[in-house]
């Protein structure tokens, strides 16, 4: 694996940033789904896979020799944990898209002609 740095996080968050900038310019809706349904997959989506970065930080500021065990650290990091079930709970937001899916395939639109989305 490469190593991470700041940098290969920022690419992470600029390509999102560019994502919701291109949404905001009202693609059509078939291909704005495409593009926005591997952050909601239901395994390896946005949601699960932070859930998983906050839990993994949680134990990793927790097992760390040089953490402070105090009740402000317990507390900061039950926040974490707390953040990261939060996260997880969207992962159902995966329905959404498919519901959309749904209703573009089955709405012919003057735009989108016959051609259906699957």
């Amino acid at each position: 694996m490469p190593a991470l740095t700041p940098d290969t996080i920022r690419t992470l968050t600029e390509t999102l940033a560019d994502l919701t900038d291109y949404l905001r310019e009202n693609p059509d809706p078939v291909e704005a789904l495409a593009l926005v349904e591997p952050l909601l997959d239901e395994y390896t989506g946005l949601p699960v896979q932070f859930a998983d970065t906050l839990r993994a930080l949680a134990r990793a500021v927790q097992e760390h020799p040089d953490t402070p065990r105090t009740t402000q650290v317990d507390l900061l990091l039950t926040e974490l944990r707390t953040a990261a079930w939060e996260q997880t709970d969207q992962h159902t937001l995966h329905y959404v898209l498919d519901d959309l899916r749904d209703l573009y395939a089955k709405t012919p639109s003057p735009t989108l002609g016959s051609s259906r989305c699957r």
